[in-house]
């Protein structure tokens, strides 16, 4: 079995190398053949909306909307549902093949064999 990333983003712009790091952790991952499924939790809820990752910007990072898009063709984007419901975003909001799922979805990637989950 191929080995797997499950990354779940809590950062968004309020701490945006952190943000970027997963971003570009999850496109490197996409690039190199291994499968990847990217949590937007938190204040990183916000890129699930369209047009949100454009307005973020980094000095010397690789643009997040271009890093979204590569793991939305390649892998898997959710949004946890907790954190959609917080900020009133639902499934009508969302970009195309962004998912809403919740904890007990995580637990079940987590626990795979052959996975490794990251906390940026």
């Amino acid at each position: 079995m191929a080995r797997q990333l499950v990354i779940k983003v809590t950062a968004g712009s309020d701490a945006p190398e952190r943000c970027n790091q997963a971003f570009n952790v999850a496109g490197a991952a996409i690039v190199s053949g291994v499968g990847v499924s990217l949590w937007l939790t938190g204040e990183s809820s916000w890129f699930a909306l369209p047009g949100r990752a454009e307005e973020f910007k980094l000095a010397e990072a690789a643009p997040l909307e271009d890093l979204l898009a590569a793991v939305l063709a390649g892998g898997r984007v959710t949004l946890c549902t907790q954190c959609a419901a917080r900020r009133g975003i639902t499934l009508d909001d969302v970009i195309d093949g962004i998912r809403i799922a919740g904890a007990p979805t995580f637990v079940e990637e987590i626990t795979q064999e052959g996975v490794q989950a990251l906390v940026y």
